[in-house]
């Protein structure tokens, strides 16, 4: 029987007001926005404005420190190293038998793991993340990050890339949600990114908030890498007939890219002047599209626009799109591992795209596939005194 995903996620919950209008206004503009402290002992406010005042005092990366001031039902805190990381561990009750858990770290904000239940009865990662040294210890990659930035038209923007613990709610028995914080007083923009687990699902809701008094512009993804078994025994069902045109990946931190993908393509972007910015290569090269197709020049091979001409897409060769038309849902089917993934988004109009092709050793480094809601082609514009919502779904229809 197919499965038909609903305008929102099966059985989801939100323990946030369900359905906000974007751009919502403040509904008192000339009152400082307050934050919420953790510590109910002491409290802050930024006003809304671009000051070089730091950022307010956020819970530290502590364990020790969270575990004490955060601890719910089916949550707990550990350290990693020398104290500096943290994982925020998440599980659910599964009435005896397995039940789905995710972990979260900090302050990278980046889940690294979501174990869900499948048919078989047993737990499932969901997630592909890769653990290898580097100069200053371990590097991770892939997993669920945030590559969202915010700034001015024409200015170098604002990418959080360091997160504070800000809430912890619900319990073992339905629900739980971690919210995390990011602030910049001097772009006059905040980040709230609340990932929220339940048996059936895991989202991943951003929460832009602009608190100057100029037009921001927010561009950039969600980046999600799901396990697959080979990207050959792999099928996207539900794009057919969406446009796409064909981009380099982006220059994330933690996106997981085979050696020589693109190789001509990510070499010119080492080279861009916009390194500061995870997405802003992408945005620089589609104006300069645009700059030729106005003068007459002929199109390069990115700036063709396709269509996606199958329905049930299997994922062998290699690939790095921006579909600029795809449904708001579609599924991921791994025959390898009999499992399958619905994708849902919201607020976000694009859809990125990565598969690393299938020359790779099964189960192996590059046995995933990419895939985020974006805003790369055609960026958010937030007015100020505005916020705008965003997330990502990732639904387990396998239960």
């Amino acid at each position: 029987m197919a499965f038909s995903f609903p305008s929102s996620p099966p059985n989801f919950t939100p323990l946030t007001p369900t359905n906000p209008p974007n751009n919502h206004p403040n509904p008192n503009p000339q009152t400082p926005i307050q934050f919420f402290n953790p510590n109910p002992k002491s409290k802050f406010s930024l006003s809304a404005s671009h000051s070089d005042t730091p950022p307010p005092p956020f819970p530290p990366i502590n364990a020790d420190y969270l575990d004490k001031e955060f601890r719910v039902d089916g949550v707990s805190f550990e350290g990693i190293g020398d104290g500096d990381l943290c994982v925020v561990k998440m599980g659910l009750d599964g009435g005896g038998g397995s039940a789905a858990c995710a972990a979260v770290l900090l302050p990278s904000g980046v889940i690294t793991s979501y174990k869900a239940k499948m048919w078989h009865g047993s737990n499932v990662e969901v997630i592909h993340t890769s653990v290898s040294e580097g100069v200053g210890g371990a590097v991770i990659r892939g997993g669920v990050s945030v590559g969202c930035g915010c700034g001015v038209a024409g200015e170098r923007p604002w990418w959080p890339r360091t997160w504070s613990l800000m809430d912890v709610r619900g319990s073992s028995h339905n629900s739980i949600q971690v919210e995390l914080i990011s602030v910049n007083p001097k772009h006059g923009v905040e980040f709230k990114y609340l990932i929220t687990l339940q048996q059936d699902l895991l989202s991943s809701e951003l929460v832009v908030t602009n608190m100057g008094s100029s037009n921001l512009q927010l561009t950039g993804s969600i980046l999600s890498h799901l396990e697959v078994c080979s990207p050959n025994a792999t099928y996207a069902v539900g794009l057919q007939g969406s446009s796409y045109f064909n981009k380099p990946p982006p220059m994330s931190e933690f996106l997981i890219v085979p050696p020589n993908f693109n190789e001509k393509s990510r070499s010119n972007a080492k080279k861009s002047q916009f390194l500061e910015g995870i997405f802003s290569g992408w945005s620089s090269r589609e104006q300069k599209s645009t700059n030729e197709a106005k003068s007459g020049g002929e199109l390069s091979e990115e700036d063709v626009e396709r269509e996606e001409d199958e329905d049930y897409a299997q994922l062998t060769e290699k690939m790095s799109r921006i579909y600029t038309t795809a449904p708001t849902k579609f599924t991921v089917i791994d025959r390898g591992r009999r499992t399958s993934v619905v994708f849902g988004r919201s607020g976000f109009e694009e859809l990125y795209f990565l598969g690393p092709g299938s020359n790779h050793e099964q189960y192996g480094k590059y046995s995933y596939i990419c895939v985020g809601p974006s805003a790369v082609l055609k960026p958010v514009m937030l007015a100020p005194e505005r916020l705008w919502r965003g997330a990502q779904y990732l639904f387990n229809p396998n239960i």
